[in-house]
């Protein structure tokens, strides 16, 4: 079987064919850890987790290199380019490193919880400010690039005339031209849509740098191309991130990269789609962002409970990473309960005897089933089609249910196809798409707990404190946990409707 991936540069399904046989170069934009990193954030980084995993089950070496932006990171479409780092570190009354440390530690915390594999290479923005000048001084050589006031930018128009620029976005020259908005402090560039390589930095700025056009600190858009050209070669394999990085991020990225070394940086551009919260764009503005602590937690406004990291990572992977994800409260508590049937069925699967060689009684079904089992590999070979294989192993799970409970033959599928059930859900679940079950600690914690508060509220519903008993229960409904009180007088209690 041969793997197909959608290259966004050519919208396009291509066959995949590493640069180096047998080996594998990904680079994906990493986090700008000005900030906690949020539900958006984990998208990204376990969609291509996956991608990581499955090259390397493939036989592939991979070296998979996702960096750090710790400085630089600014908008062009800002009042004036400021370095994002820099700014939170003021608010924070932090130093910017200091700042830096403590979100580069919770997004590492955050990917152990979701069980990511730690890339091959995390390079820093700021440890590759030489690699950065030394980019930006070939970009300028090749008279592509212009110095004004201490700043650089990347001369766009130029080159627009020689290179097909927009291609990976769908932008157009011309009428990015025409659409670009007049911005204060933008008027040293030659054209609106030039983008910056490198900025004077103004007398307060905390985060500079000394180059040979003054003192000043990177643009957001070198760093990557420096950081990849560097760890993955002029040319490299894929290059990741969320669909919102394919303009301006990553078009630059193209050009920079098309000029610096003389060649296209990379061959298939993956990208991810967004994240929708309720139907709507998740954003500050629509004071919907849920940082990945209050997932975890369930201390927000829009959960009603706390959500297990793998419970999130199967919500995303029960969706294809190019379709938009409409996140909810119910979604995610659907997906909680669904992944929990499904690890069960795992669990029961790997308990079933099964002996190589015996034979099947009902032939039918063992076909069935080994059909389901063959389209593993084929719908993650189709653009990591995982939701596909998610739900062929939904299909099989009844049986897996029927086998324990003697509803159907212990015979009725051979030996040979049960252990290729019990091979390809392991190889599958847990190396492939990085599922784990979710710990009996957390499970026997959260038994305590419950078993606790219901007698507590048993004793006070027998001293007929019916205010407290309420309480009890109606704070744990808002949590997604219903209680209920049986005739024998005893309680009980379940997660979900």
């Amino acid at each position: 079987m041969a793997l197909h991936i959608y290259n966004s540069y050519s919208r396009k399904k291509e066959l995949f064919k590493s640069i180096t046989p047998g080996h594998a170069g990904m680079y994906v934009c990493g986090p700008t850890v000005s900030g906690e990193s949020h539900l958006g954030h984990a998208r990204p980084y376990i969609t291509f987790d996956l991608v990581f995993r499955y090259l390397q089950w493939k036989g592939f070496k991979v070296r998979y290199v996702r960096n750090i932006t710790d400085a630089g990171h600014f908008e062009e479409e800002g009042r004036e380019a400021e370095d994002k780092v820099s700014k939170k570190a003021l608010l924070e009354k932090l130093e910017p490193m200091e700042l830096v440390q403590k979100y580069s530690n919770l997004f590492h915390w955050a990917m152990k919880k979701f069980n990511n594999i730690e890339p091959s290479i995390e390079p820093t923005a700021t440890g590759h400010i030489v690699e950065q000048i030394e980019m930006i001084k070939k970009i300028i050589r090749e008279g592509f690039a212009y110095e004004v006031n201490g700043s650089v930018y990347f001369d766009v128009k130029k080159y627009a005339r020689h290179y097909d620029y927009g291609k990976l976005s769908g932008r157009v020259i011309d009428e990015l031209m025409e659409t670009t908005r007049e911005l204060e402090g933008q008027e040293e560039k030659r054209d609106k849509a030039d983008f910056a390589l490198w900025k004077a930095a103004a007398p307060e700025h905390i985060m500079r740098w000394q180059s040979p056009w003054g003192v000043g600190f990177p643009g957001w858009h070198i760093e990557c191309s420096a950081m990849a050209t560097k760890y993955l070669g002029a040319r490299f394999d894929i290059h990741g991130g969320g669909m919102d990085l394919l303009f301006p991020h990553h078009e630059s990225e193209i050009a920079q990269s098309t000029i610096c070394n003389h060649t296209a940086p990379v061959n298939y551009w993956m990208h991810n789609n967004m994240i929708t919260i309720n139907g709507k764009k998740m954003g500050k503005s629509y004071n919907n962002v849920i940082k990945l602590t209050e997932l975890f937690s369930g201390n927000h406004p829009l959960l009603s409970q706390p959500f297990h990291p793998m419970a999130i990572r199967f919500f995303i992977l029960q969706s294809h990473y190019r379709s938009t994800l409409d996140f909810s409260n119910d979604a995610l508590a659907a997906s909680d309960k669904a992944f929990r049937r499904l690890w069960e069925a795992y669990e029961t699967l790997k308990k079933l005897p099964a002996t190589a060689g015996a034979p099947a009684d009902d032939e039918e079904l063992d076909e069935k089933v080994k059909s389901w089992l063959d389209e593993f590999e084929e719908f993650v070979d189709d653009d990591f089609s995982t939701a596909k294989v998610l739900a062929s192993m939904f299909e099989i799970v009844p049986i897996i249910n029927s086998l324990k409970d003697g509803h159907i033959s212990a015979n009725a599928i051979s030996g040979n196809t049960l252990l290729y059930m019990k091979n390809h859900f392991r190889v599958f679940l847990e190396d492939i798409f990085g599922l784990q079950a979710i710990s009996n600690a957390d499970d026997k914690l959260l038994n305590g707990l419950l078993n606790l508060l219901v007698q507590i509220r048993k004793t006070a519903r027998g001293k007929k404190d019916f205010v407290l008993s309420d309480s009890i229960r109606d704070h744990l409904q808002k949590l997604g946990i219903q209680l209920k009180d049986e005739k024998s007088g005893e309680m009980s209690w379940t997660i979900g409707s």
